[in-house]
């Protein structure tokens, strides 16, 4: 879709910015599918892209992935997971390696899973720092998912680094919260909306206080979870309405096993990862519109 700005009538100090918001369909539950043919599912099922990461230093499969989603009109938005080293030296080190890898696919965005939690405080503002040096080198956006595991692993500890980083941007995947503190955050109302008005990108999952997946959305017996989460959202997609955004994007990030429970004895899903993030991408469209509202925005001086 073509952006639109448009002068108010009569006064060019004004413009219309129409705000399209972005699917992406995660790689991660389709690997086994030969890559080509996942990108045609992809594009048929209605998504504008793929959300993934890309082998560091493999540039045959990079390059074939490239022009893999070029050939059926998808964006790339770009993940990086594989970060895990214990010694802080050498974290940083893969760590640039593999965003400055993926900056030059020149990805949508880079979704990172950033520090560990037991880093403490000092050492994950590290790798934030290096990060941000690595977007300003690459010019490609870098935002970090709220993820069990990493830095922003819950609520509160997010929003200590969110307090320290006026410039940090997220990945709202509020699932993890959920389940890191056994809520669906009721107590936790400040640090929530300092997330949502920080948040570029934002992983549509429904978590519970057990888990950072519910077993099937669509079931009636998560209502109240999905109806939470939906709520999260709808407060994402509104802070970037009024402020004149011109792009957010979304990735429904239900998982495979062991995020997807398993019939006993059988190893069969109890739902299919695909139909659900499916049915999520379509109910966000429905909710939010496939043209997206516009705000209108004051000019600043030409």
């Amino acid at each position: 879709m073509i952006l639109q700005a448009k002068d108010k009538p009569g006064n060019n100090r004004y413009k219309t910015i129409i705000m399209k918001l972005k699917y992406f369909c995660p790689l991660w539950g389709s690997e086994e599918l030969e890559f080509d043919r996942f990108c045609e599912k992809v594009a048929l099922a209605g998504y504008d892209g793929v959300e993934m990461s890309l082998p560091l230093n493999d540039a045959a499969t990079t390059d074939a992935r490239i022009k893999a989603m070029k050939k059926h009109g998808l964006e790339f938005l770009a993940q990086h997971h594989e970060t895990s080293r214990p010694d802080l030296a050498g974290h940083l080190d893969e760590c640039r390696q593999r965003f400055e890898w993926l900056a030059a696919a020149k990805p949508v965005l880079i979704n990172s899973h950033t520090g560990r939690d037991w880093f403490g405080f000092e050492h994950n503002n590290r790798v934030i720092n290096m990060a941000r040096q690595v977007a300003q080198e690459t010019g490609i956006v870098i935002v970090h998912e709220t993820h069990r595991g990493r830095f922003g692993f819950s609520a509160a500890a997010t929003r200590r680094f969110l307090e320290e980083h006026p410039d940090l941007r997220i990945t709202a995947d509020f699932s993890h919260w959920c389940n890191v503190s056994e809520s669906l955050l009721q107590d936790q109302s400040d640090a929530v909306a300092l997330a949502i008005s920080r948040t570029d990108h934002f992983h549509a999952r429904v978590g519970h206080i057990e888990g950072p997946q519910v077993t099937d959305p669509r079931a009636p017996e998560w209502s109240s979870e999905l109806n939470v989460h939906l709520g999260w959202w709808d407060r994402i997609v509104e802070a970037h309405r009024e402020r004149g955004s011109e792009l957010l994007t979304v990735t429904p990030e239900f998982g495979p096993f062991p995020y997807m429970s398993l019939l006993p004895y059988t190893r069969q899903p109890m739902a299919s990862q695909w139909e659900i993030n499916v049915h999520m991408m379509q109910l966000l469209r429905e909710r939010y519109g496939e043209s997206d509202s516009s705000t209108t925005q004051k000019r600043g001086r030409n």
